[in-house]
């Protein structure tokens, strides 16, 4: 089973998508195409690299997963192809693999070269001219180190990890879904290290705005439009409203 899935930012309005998909097609015909997301909002990275690394791991082995969210698009910046443990990961080197590549354990990693794009490259859309040709010629079982020179360096985003500053945790919102329920990059593994538990009150500082909001196992455990922090599907420290948006 040859699957590549896409992640971008392009929305569902223009032919973008479409256009990646019939380059993949038109190289790798018996490739499956799935959809993880196409409404990341506009250059968000964080936002992506969120959702891939929520994903990928429900995907068989050797899936390609491919993303781009791509604001340094026709600068400097390298095209690069990761593989890791069970899976390949393709896509711009502005660090939105990197988290859910790291999470499997990255095994090496490529920058994309000409042999593997197509003939003519637009400045403005690599992922039609460079990622969508490398992730379907990956597919149909062309080796890591024949699509490109292998990398030692690629850049590592600073939202992987929160920061301790004077007995506080400096978290970062890492994404909000369409409910306003607002991930950070705060783990449940550190969440047990801290000594955190259900029924503890944090406070919490955002925006220049303190608010004091209970730890809880879910939603229904405090009242309608209520705030609380819980540890959300993916295993992170959420900021959550019953019944409303922690976002607004």
């Amino acid at each position: 089973m040859k699957i590549v899935t896409l992640l971008t930012d392009f929305g569902y309005n223009d032919h973008y998508v479409a256009a990646m998909k019939g380059v993949i097609l038109s190289i790798c015909p018996d490739a499956q195409i799935i959809d993880v997301s196409h409404g990341v909002p506009s250059f968000d990275i964080i936002s992506a690299s969120y959702v891939l690394k929520a994903a990928y791991k429900y995907f068989p082995e050797k899936t390609v997963h491919v993303v781009v969210v791509d604001p340094g698009v026709g600068t400097s910046r390298k095209a690069i192809a990761i593989e890791t443990k069970r899976y390949f990961f393709v896509g711009p080197d502005n660090g939105v693999l990197i988290p859910a590549a790291m999470d499997d354990g990255i095994s090496r990693v490529v920058e994309i070269s000409g042999k593997y794009m197509q003939r003519q490259v637009s400045c403005t859309f690599h992922g039609r001219d460079i990622f969508a040709p490398a992730a379907a010629y990956i597919a149909c079982g062309v080796r890591l180190e024949e699509i490109g020179k292998v990398l030692h360096s690629y850049v590592v985003p600073e939202f992987v990890e929160p920061e301790f500053i004077d007995e506080k945790v400096r978290a970062k919102i890492i994404y909000i879904d369409k409910f306003g329920n607002a991930a950070t990059n705060v783990s449940n593994e550190l969440v047990k290290r801290i000594g955190l538990k259900y029924g503890d009150k944090v406070k919490v500082e955002i925006k220049g705005r303190t608010v004091v909001l209970p730890f809880l196992p879910s939603f229904g455990y405090v009242g309608g439009g209520e705030g609380l922090l819980l540890i959300n599907r993916e295993g992170y420290l959420e900021l959550a409203v019953n019944l409303g948006s922690a976002a607004e």
